[in-house]
């Protein structure tokens, strides 16, 4: 697969993706992120899979933590939302009630992404990225009521985020909290649906990505987001989003 083009935003809780690509996703690896995954094709075609089901729409919808894969070509959204936050928590009840997989109506949330039909001819930055896809999360569900995780696994997701340039344990990132080891486990798992270690190399992987996004190389990248390694950063990264990280040509 020859490498489109990609633009890259981010913000808290929300990341959007505008790619282009021509020639087509059409070796993405079976993966899983521990994000909600809204995709728009907004020119070509986009397929979706998981185990049970294949939906091919403009607009479809993946649960976070569900595995899938994808082939599309053409000019393509990814909006990323983090289950934990409100719209995430309100997202997962309006948009997976049965299946992990959500075809959504073709006019869902067209009108707020077509100004990024325009993203690489008129040179839209990060900011009208995250308004369009902002917008398009909210249109999804305009009253974002779902409720936020416990208290203390805020306070720990928290603390993990800003200290991802050190060594991190579930211990470390929940001091203060009295609860006891097992019980501080339990809580984490049942809040987020992923234990501490495997959260916190997502965290990782999104920080990464991030400073991707703000013009670092990915080898700087990994290494500001405390990957060991570019060669890690880059086998965690296919595991995750189904692609190689390079597939990512940033302008």
């Amino acid at each position: 697969m020859a490498k489109g083009r990609a633009k890259l935003a981010m913000s808290q809780g929300v990341s959007v993706w505008v790619l282009d690509a021509p020639d087509g996703f059409g070796d993405a690896a079976v993966h899983s992120h521990h994000a909600i995954q809204i995709t728009a094709c907004l020119s070509g075609h986009l397929t979706l899979m998981n185990e049970t089901a294949t939906v091919s729409a403009p607009v479809v919808a993946v649960a976070a933590d569900a595995r899938h894969r994808f082939e599309a070509h053409g000019l393509l959204v990814f909006i990323f939302v983090e289950p934990e936050s409100r719209i995430g928590r309100s997202l997962t009840r309006a948009l997976f009630p049965g299946s992990d997989l959500a075809r959504l109506p073709a006019d869902a949330i067209a009108a707020q992404l077509e100004p990024l039909r325009h993203t690489f001819d008129q040179g839209l930055g990060p900011d009208a990225l995250l308004r369009a896809g902002g917008a398009a999360v909210e249109a999804l569900v305009p009253s974002a009521q779902g409720p936020l995780p416990d208290a203390r696994v805020q306070r720990i997701i928290e603390h993990a985020a800003a200290h991802l340039d050190q060594p991190l344990t579930l211990s470390s990132a929940s001091r203060g909290i009295h609860l006891s080891p097992s019980r501080l486990r339990h809580l984490f798992v049942e809040q987020t649906g992923l234990a501490f270690k495997t959260y916190l190399l997502w965290l990782r992987l999104v920080r990464a990505v991030h400073l991707y996004s703000e013009g670092q190389s990915l080898t700087e990248a990994a290494h500001g987001a405390g990957f060991s390694d570019s060669a890690h950063f880059s086998r965690i990264f296919r595991r995750t989003f189904g692609l190689p990280a390079n597939t990512l040509a940033r302008l």
